[in-house]
């Protein structure tokens, strides 16, 4: 175990924090400075947010974050994981401050006072944090890529409940805490998959080194399609706004597939040889996947599962898993990069193309 710990990138870790505090606090302090010098700052908040409770011993789950966050870079076991993290917390901070620069918003009613133990945690938080800075949450998205790293470390079935009770209390207490409008909560979180897809902490090619621009014109086609698709979506959430604007969600994914198409490739999906997709990339492409998948049984719905191509060679739809049984239990290999194999399948392998 000693030499275990030994190994450990110590010095490496604490470099990184060294480097991601000032970079957050010059980021956020900027956007923050830049939102004053603005005449107008919107806002972006449902009617029935006022209804939401101000509970200020919430604060206490809020600054927690900050604890996991310094003490998340001391826990990597190696150079590789660890830059991959401290990589995910950076694009974080970066893309975030810059939507804070960009589209500037603003939180639209302010805290009634706080007395007791909570008061000091509210000044200190206001010493350096302004009524700006709201979406994407930054705190969302941090608490994403914290949970995912964590549960790495935990095995007891217990521990996983406790991390999942923290990560859950972090996300509520920018609601009850009354720091962060609710709009705020999903983009925020849809920041924080973006950062664990684009750097897996697997041995994997990380997404910007996978990224080759195709020569083929036929995925360039596909590619505008689906960036048409994307465009249309954002535009009918924007237009639309309140419930419309979920639509963003399925524009961020089909945004997602047309640069699969251009130069992600198959490896955009992240989909492991046993046919099964990592979760961050269920959730980005889950509207796509759940378009592709419609579409596949909308062609297929009148067709047989399978067809005998040569003798001990079958060739058909992704079988469901009754399908599966029914046909004696065959070896499977997939070719498609967007739909995963069915659970529970054995010697399942996968080849991903688009």
């Amino acid at each position: 175990m000693s030499a275990r710990l030994a190994r450990r990138p110590w010095k490496r870790a604490a470099a990184w924090l060294v480097f991601l505090g000032p970079l957050f606090y010059a980021t956020y302090g900027f956007a923050n400075w830049w939102a004053t010098t603005r005449a107008h700052v919107p806002s972006m908040a449902f009617g029935w947010e006022r209804q939401i409770p101000f509970w200020p011993w919430t604060i206490f789950p809020y600054w927690t974050i900050n604890v996991f966050y310094a003490l998340s870079l001391f826990l990597a076991r190696s150079r590789h994981t660890l830059d991959r993290h401290a990589l995910r917390l950076v694009t974080a901070t970066l893309v975030a401050c810059t939507c804070f620069i960009l589209w500037p918003l603003h939180f639209s009613f302010g805290q009634p006072p706080v007395d007791g133990a909570p008061a000091f945690l509210f000044n200190a938080l206001r010493g350096f944090d302004q009524p700006f800075n709201q979406a994407p949450s930054l705190h969302i998205a941090l608490a994403v890529i914290l949970w995912d790293w964590y549960r790495q470390f935990i095995r007891p079935l217990w521990a996983r409940l406790v991390l999942h009770v923290w990560a859950f209390a972090i996300c509520a207490s920018v609601l009850t805490t009354w720091q962060h409008h609710f709009i705020d909560i999903p983009t925020g979180a849809l920041l924080g998959l973006f950062c664990v897809w684009l750097w897996p902490l697997e041995r994997a090619v990380s997404m910007p080194r996978a990224w080759r621009v195709t020569r083929d014109p036929q995925r360039w086609k596909l590619a505008g399609f689906y960036a048409v698709g994307a465009a249309l979506f954002l535009a009918a959430a924007l237009y639309g706004g309140g419930i419309a604007l979920w639509l963003a969600w399925p524009a961020a994914s089909l945004a997602l597939v047309a640069l699969n198409y251009v130069g992600f490739g198959a490896r955009g999906f992240q989909m492991d040889g046993q046919g099964r997709m990592g979760w961050a990339a269920r959730w980005l492409f889950a509207p796509y996947r759940l378009g592709a998948a419609v579409n596949a049984w909308l062609w297929t719905r009148k067709l047989p599962a399978s067809v005998e191509v040569v003798p001990g060679v079958r060739l058909g739809r992704r079988p469901t898993r009754a399908e599966w049984l029914a046909a004696g239990r065959p070896r499977l290999v997939s070719l498609c990069a967007e739909l995963q194999l069915p659970s529970g399948v054995p010697h399942a392998r996968c080849v991903p193309l688009l």
